[in-house]
C-alpha cells in the first residue's frame, strides 16, 4: 500500500548544485586571428558568421569568442530557479 508520507522519487533539482562555468571544463569556441582547428575532423578551414562558425567539411558549429564580449546585442540572462513569465518580465 501507498502513503502519501512517503515520497518514491526525489527531485533532480534538489541534487543538482549551482551552475559555476568556470568548473565546467573544456569549452570550444572560435578564436579570431588564430588557427582553429575542428573539434569534430581536425580541419581548419571556417565559414564565418555573426556570432557562430561553422566547420566547411563537418559542419560542426563553435560560438565566436568576440560574439560573446561584443556586439550590439545586450548581455546574456540566466535564470536560477524559477524563471518569470512575460506579464512578470513587461512590469
Amino acid at each position: 500500500m501507498v502513503s502519501k508520507e512517503r515520497t518514491m522519487l526525489s527531485s533532480i533539482e534538489s541534487r543538482r548544485t549551482a551552475f559555476n562555468p568556470s568548473v565546467r571544463g573544456y569549452h570550444a569556441v572560435y578564436h579570431d586571428g588564430e588557427v582553429n582547428h575542428c573539434p569534430g575532423c581536425g580541419r581548419t578551414h571556417w565559414i564565418i558568421g555573426r556570432v557562430s562558425a561553422e566547420c566547411a567539411f563537418c559542419s560542426t558549429a563553435l560560438p565566436l569568442k568576440e560574439a560573446l564580449t561584443h556586439g550590439p546585442a545586450a548581455a546574456p540572462v540566466f535564470w536560477s530557479g524559477i524563471r518569470p513569465n512575460y506579464a512578470d518580465l513587461a512590469a
